[in-house]
Order: C-alpha cells, then sequence, then structure tokens
C-alpha cells in the first residue's frame, strides 16, 4: 500500500477495564470563541476513556489526538479510516489498524493533503471529500486503500463558507449522494438580522439547500452534472443510506434565533426549544419546507417561518412539505447518523439508528445540550419507539462548544458489529463493544 507515512505518538498508552467547530456546520458567537480548549489526555485512563454507556457496554479508546476527527468508516478488515478537517501531518485521512486485536490502533497511517468532511466506503473503493470535492481511492489486493490511486469524482460543489462541510453516503445503485449545506440561517435578505424578510423566492434553493447526486464510477462530473435530489433542508450532517430499508436518510440542524430576531412573537424558551432537528426519509424529489417552514415538535405541525409572515399558527405555505420522521429538541446539532445491522449487540438495536449530537451553542440563556449520542429504534424504516441515550460524558462539565472535552461527530459500524464514535475537538476515537453482563 502506497500510503505517506505517518506514525504519531498516541498520548497515553493504555488498558481499559471492562466497565458496567467549526463554521462548516454552524455559526459561531463571540462567546463561543472565547472559551479555551480542555486537555485531554488524562481521560484516556478512565473507565470507557472517560464516557458513560449502558450496561454490557465498554468502550476502549481506539485512537486519540488525530485533530478535528469528522466522519469514519470501517473496512471489512477491521481497518479504520477517518476524515479529518484540518490537516494533521500534512494530512487530511488517517487509517488506523489494530493489529494485535486488543481495541487499541497501534498502525496510524496517513495520505491525502486536502481537509474535510465527508468519508465512505464501498465495494472497493474509498470515498472522501473536501468543501469542493469528491476523491475516490481504489482497495489493493490486500484490502488496502492505494493512496496512489486518487481519483477526482466530482468538482465545483457550491461552497459559500456557511455550512460547507460536504458528507457523503452511497446506495447500491451506484450513486453517491452529497448534502450542499444552505449558507444561511433562514434566506433573509440581510442573512440573520433582526427584521429582515425572506426571499422570495429563496434563490439559494437553486444551487444549495439539498442533497446532490452524483454517479460513483465516473470522474471529473462538475456540480452541474448532479441531480438535485431532494430540497428544502437546511444543512444536514447526519447523512446515510439505510440498506435494510433500501432508502437515504438524514437529521437535519434546523435554524437558529427565533426570539433573538423575533422577540415580540418568540419568548426565550420556545427559541431554547424551536425548531426541531428533523430526521427525514428522503424519497426523491422530496421539498422539506426550508426556508419557507419549521417544524414545531409540539404542535407537530410545519409552520411558516416569521421571515415569512408566520405567527405560530400559520402552516399554509408548508402544506404538502415533507414532514419528519421523528423530531428531535432544538439545536442539538446531529452530525453522525449510522444504522446497525450487527448482532454483537442486543437485539432491541437491531437496523435501528444512532445519531451523534454534535451539541448545541444557542440554547441559552438555558444550559446547552446535546453532546452525546442516542439510539433511535426501527421497524420497517421507520422510527418504533422514543430515542434514548446511550454514551454520554464527553463533554464534561462544560458543555459548550470550545468548553467541551470531547464533541461526538461521526460514527460507524465495525465487521464485528462493534461502534466506532469519533471526536471533532482533538480527534478520540471510542470502539464500544458489548458483553452479556454475568
Amino acid at each position: 500500500m502506497k500510503f505517506l507515512k505517518s506514525f504519531f505518538a498516541i498520548t497515553t498508552v493504555f488498558a481499559l477495564s471492562y466497565c458496567t467547530n467549526n463554521t462548516s456546520d454552524k455559526t459561531e458567537t463571540k462567546e463561543e470563541k472565547k472559551e479555551e480548549k480542555k486537555d485531554t489526555s488524562s481521560t484516556a485512563n478512565l473507565p470507557n476513556g472517560g464516557i458513560t454507556l449502558p450496561a454490557g457496554f465498554s468502550a476502549s479508546v481506539f485512537a486519540d489526538n488525530l485533530g478535528k476527527a469528522r466522519h469514519i468508516v470501517v473496512n471489512s478488515n477491521g481497518d479504520v479510516y477517518t476524515k479529518v478537517e484540518d490537516l494533521k501531518d500534512g494530512h487530511g485521512i488517517f487509517r488506523l489498524r489494530d493489529s494485535n486485536k486488543d481495541g487499541i490502533a497501534e498502525d496510524i497511517s496517513g495520505f491525502g493533503n486536502y481537509k474535510g468532511t465527508g468519508i465512505a466506503l464501498k465495494n472497493g473503493y474509498l470515498y472522501a471529500t473536501t468543501d469542493e470535492k469528491i476523491y475516490r481511492y481504489k482497495l489493493n489486493a490486500n484490502n488496502e486503500v492505494d493512496a496512489a490511486s486518487e481519483e477526482l469524482i466530482v468538482t465545483d460543489l457550491v461552497n459559500k463558507n456557511q455550512h460547507s462541510a460536504k458528507p457523503i453516503t452511497l446506495d447500491n445503485a451506484g450513486n453517491i449522494y452529497v448534502n450542499i449545506g444552505a449558507p444561511s440561517n433562514a434566506c433573509q435578505e440581510k442573512d440573520r438580522t433582526a427584521g429582515s424578510k425572506g426571499q422570495d423566492p429563496c434563490p439559494i434553493l437553486e444551487t444549495a439547500g439539498g442533497i446532490w447526486q452524483f454517479k460513483v464510477d465516473k470522474k471529473n462530473q462538475t456540480y452541474k452534472d448532479g441531480l438535485r435530489y431532494v430540497t428544502g433542508i437546511r444543512n444536514v450532517m447526519a447523512l446515510n443510506w439505510n440498506d435494510a430499508a433500501n432508502a437515504l436518510y438524514g437529521v437535519q440542524h434546523g435554524r437558529d434565533d427565533l426570539n433573538k430576531f423575533y422577540p415580540d412573537k418568540y419568548t426565550e424558551e420556545e427559541s431554547v426549544e424551536l425548531p426541531a432537528e428533523e430526521m427525514f426519509l428522503m424519497k426523491k424529489g422530496s421539498d422539506f419546507g426550508w426556508p419557507y417552514c419549521y417544524y414545531d415538535q409540539r404542535q407537530k405541525k410545519k409552520l411558516v417561518n416569521p421571515e415569512y409572515g408566520g405567527d405560530k399558527i400559520r402552516t399554509d405555505r408548508c402544506d404538502g412539505k415533507g414532514k419528519p420522521i421523528y423530531a428531535f429538541p432544538g439545536h442539538w446539532a446531529p452530525n453522525g447518523l449510522v444504522f446497525y445491522s450487527g448482532t454483537q449487540f442486543p437485539e432491541k438495536y437491531r437496523n435501528g439508528a444512532f445519531i451523534a449530537f454534535h451539541g448545541s451553542w444557542n440554547r441559552a440563556p438555558r444550559p446547552q445540550q446535546g453532546y452525546f449520542v442516542v439510539f433511535l429504534p426501527f421497524k420497517n424504516g421507520m422510527p418504533n419507539g422514543d430515542y434514548e441515550i446511550f454514551a454520554d460524558g464527553f463533554a464534561g462539565s462544560n458543555k459548550t462548544p470550545q468548553g467541551a472535552t470531547f464533541r461526538p461527530c461521526g460514527l460507524a459500524q465495525g465487521p464485528d458489529g462493534s461502534l466506532f464514535i469519533c471526536d471533532d475537538q482533538k480527534g478520540r476515537v471510542w470502539k464500544v463493544t458489548y458483553k452479556t453482563p454475568q
């Protein structure tokens, strides 16, 4: 394998005992930027690498200090690949290998001299993104990525420096799907300005605010070669193809600042909880309503946004828009999604969804929320019950974007049915396994 090798020390060598940001996906406030990041080295020796899990589950710190590890995939041989947003030792992709099967990657190699978020693995190829391009690499006869085989698949993707990250996923029919986030809060004439009206129609939807589909095996496609698969989506970081349902799913980052921009219409409490972070079953041609509509999980309705004349009651403009299949509390920031198909975990997890919530920045004056991984049971391709918090404790005592010790971002399932979680504060990767309690 023609990797550009870059071996660097993981800060702590350890054995864990069995136990019981980024403006690409949000807009930071000045208050956030003042927070100081924490030293995380001591947490590696804590049970489960510092996180909490349900009874029977345990975690090892599979790798550490990778930088801003965004999304993650696992090959059939157990090799883990993670995409980092900022280059680490000149590399944007890292292969993590656990040769002795002790739950810790001792062989770490880097390649790909570009930063980004999206990464996917299917049918003998690894795919990775920048904020404007999609590349792919061929797996060789040893089932390893050949870094010298790099090919440009898609170029000229829209990047307006807000919601610019490009998560990707692949179906089983030779297509690749990419999020093109809307570079706006609510398509106002003056973005994030109190009283500024929404542009009508919203011109952003012509080139962004949706999921675009491209071919996986065609080189040098441009943005114009893509098909707008769904529209009316503000920004979807948590995007994945569900093989069991043979369908595309995603969880949206909802709009911000209802009270800040419309204090005469929305209370602080309403602005903290609204709108919902919506989970969508994305069928071709669907329109989910952004920027004209938002989802109120209390009323269980899509309502007209105030920029377009909404008054917390009007629904007329939202008639016919796609509804969520599940609604989470506002501002949790869903960044990772994986559907569990393994057999290692108990039966209730089969075909269900794990979702990584990066954590809120704008629920003040109430405490920030998120910063955990939840599990949502599924049956026949639809949610079947309420979510439960599966993995928590990432943030530590300071649940703010810059004060959090860790922020869960990417998720992947290993060939043995284990679950991998990556963090983009310091670049920690956890491997979660299950053993029936004695």
